[in-house]
């Protein structure tokens, strides 16, 4: 007898429906085929034990199970439960009329338990898409499926419990999740406000522009300024996550592993924040395996790169094609996939070897030769992708020991968000255009315009300072959103100067 079951592949943050083609007659041997890794291969020994111990069995006749499309590599553990039922339906152990009506998916213990599995979102979200009645998975998964409207999604803690089902009698629970509440309810939420800073207003004042126009910044400054504070404040000034941020965001979370069993919508800007021996694949992505990296992981919140010269140049150097493009690429021999990483950059770094250089009472032990050896390890064409440069100073003990309040979070970010609204509204028909840091050259020129004394004040800048075209484009960006932070609808000089005031870290301006 044939039958048929259906799980689901993820490649990327997308998801492919995996046809499981149980065929059961006379004979004796166990065949897989449809390209399967030996997880997979595996899975008959799991099945088997697991059967066994609840009272079923593999049928001693020869056993054909094909998964199509065959030209796809099908990788992991999660179709055990998938194949498992296609033998028990084929051989008459369960009523095979509602199977094909759901993706089946799951790890099998020996003892029939199911396991928790990856990618649990894409994989609904491609039922869905494809007609499904439902999706059967681990209880784990199940609150992360259920983001998903229009979908049944049946949690189960163990295989008794989805043969149950199918053969009609104790029912599994169907999960439901108020997308729109959970959303609504934990999109504000933080743990950390810019009210917790003390001082350091021209850095607030350059944050603030950062986040309105999405622009990659780094401070550099002596140990103890307040660098990582702040940098781990930004996502509370970011526009809050729309819908659609907020799915895709959750996807790259779910493909990756990284969501608890009780975890359902991503609803908050991500912050990650890798430590500087990390390495190239695990910051871009790829892998035997492919999953995606930290840059992905970053995607629609904020990649915090602290000591920024102490990581690897070779893994520095990587990220250069992400941040133009904000998609990175991977691509093998025998596969290629693309992980979104339109993330914010946010970096910090001392001066020097020792930290003081430039600093106002302490001295600097290294010459000025190890400075520029140290600040070399940030390449030009890397520091020349980053639009704002922000020296930070230490802050004076009266404004550290200073009682009065300062400027809360939701302040500078309702600010953020009508400069994002202007924005919205200028890139309405730019396809992949969102925010100023992301204006394509072709629009520069129209969006970026300057007036005589602007232009003069810009070039004199550009002369004096040795700075790039990409440089040139970047103060233009910077200046566009400080305008829009001021309801400007052109960019005035003191837009520019304050703009160029924020590459004062360039190459031929630093250091020497």
């Amino acid at each position: 007898m044939l039958v048929k079951t259906y799980g689901s592949a993820t490649f990327g943050i997308e998801a492919t429906t995996i046809t499981v083609e149980v065929d059961i007659n006379p004979g004796t041997k166990f065949y897989m085929v449809g390209l399967p890794d030996n997880a997979v291969k595996e899975s008959q020994f799991r099945i088997r034990t697991a059967l066994s111990n609840m009272g079923h069995r593999i049928p001693g006749k020869r056993i054909v199970i094909n998964l199509a499309p065959a030209d796809i590599r099908k990788e992991g553990s999660y179709y055990d439960l998938t194949i498992a039922i296609g033998i028990l339906a084929a051989s008459g152990q369960i009523n095979s009329a509602e199977v094909s009506k759901y993706i089946v998916m799951g790890e099998l213990s020996l003892d029939g338990g199911l396991q928790p599995l990856k990618g649990a979102l894409p994989i609904a979200l491609q039922a869905k898409k494809e007609g499904f009645k439902g999706i059967i998975l681990p209880i784990d998964n199940a609150k992360e499926a259920a983001i998903v409207d229009g979908l049944e999604v049946r949690g189960a803690k163990h295989i008794k419990e989805v043969i149950d089902f199918f053969n009609g009698g104790e029912d599994l629970a169907i999960e439901v999740v108020n997308t729109k509440e959970e959303f609504e309810t934990k999109n504000l939420q933080s743990d950390y406000d810019f009210s917790d800073v003390k001082g350091q207003e021209s850095v607030k004042r350059a944050m603030e522009i950062a986040a309105a126009g999405g622009h990659n910044i780094v401070m550099i400054g002596p140990p103890g300024a307040g660098k990582t504070m702040l940098a781990k404040r930004i996502p509370s000034i970011l526009p809050p996550l729309s819908l659609e941020e907020a799915l895709e965001t959750t996807k790259i979370h779910s493909v990756a592993n990284k969501l608890g069993s009780q975890s359902g919508l991503i609803v908050t800007r991500p912050i990650r924040s890798p430590h500087h021996t990390i390495s190239d694949v695990a910051l871009v992505g790829g892998g035997q395996v492919p999953q995606p990296g930290e840059i992905s992981l970053a995607h629609n919140g904020v990649l915090f790169l602290d000591e920024l010269p102490e990581f690897k140049r070779a893994v520095l150097e990587v990220l250069r094609q992400p941040l133009e493009d904000r998609i990175i690429s991977i691509s093998r021999a025998k596969f290629a996939v693309d992980y979104p990483a339109s993330f914010m950059l946010v970096a910090s770094m001392n001066p020097c070897p020792c930290g003081y250089y430039n600093h106002p009472e302490k001295n600097c032990i290294c010459n000025s030769g190890l400075v520029q050896q140290y600040l070399s390890r940030i390449s030009g064409p890397l520091l020349d992708r980053i639009d704002m440069h922000i020296e930070v100073t230490p802050i004076a003990f009266i404004d550290m020991s200073s009682v009065a309040p300062a400027e809360k979070s939701e302040l500078v970010r309702a600010r953020v968000v009508v400069a994002r609204e202007i924005q919205a509204s200028r890139f309405d028909d730019m396809e992949g255009v969102h925010c100023n840091a992301q204006i394509l050259p072709k629009y520069m020129a129209e969006i970026c315009k300057l007036d005589d004394e602007g232009h003069k004040l810009l070039q004199t800048a550009m002369e004096r300072l040795g700075l790039s075209a990409r440089a040139y484009n970047r103060i233009l960006k910077v200046a566009r959103t400080i305008a829009d932070l001021d309801g400007a609808k052109s960019i005035l000089s003191q837009h520019i100067g304050e703009a160029i005031s924020y590459r004062s870290l360039d190459r031929d301006g630093w250091a020497g």
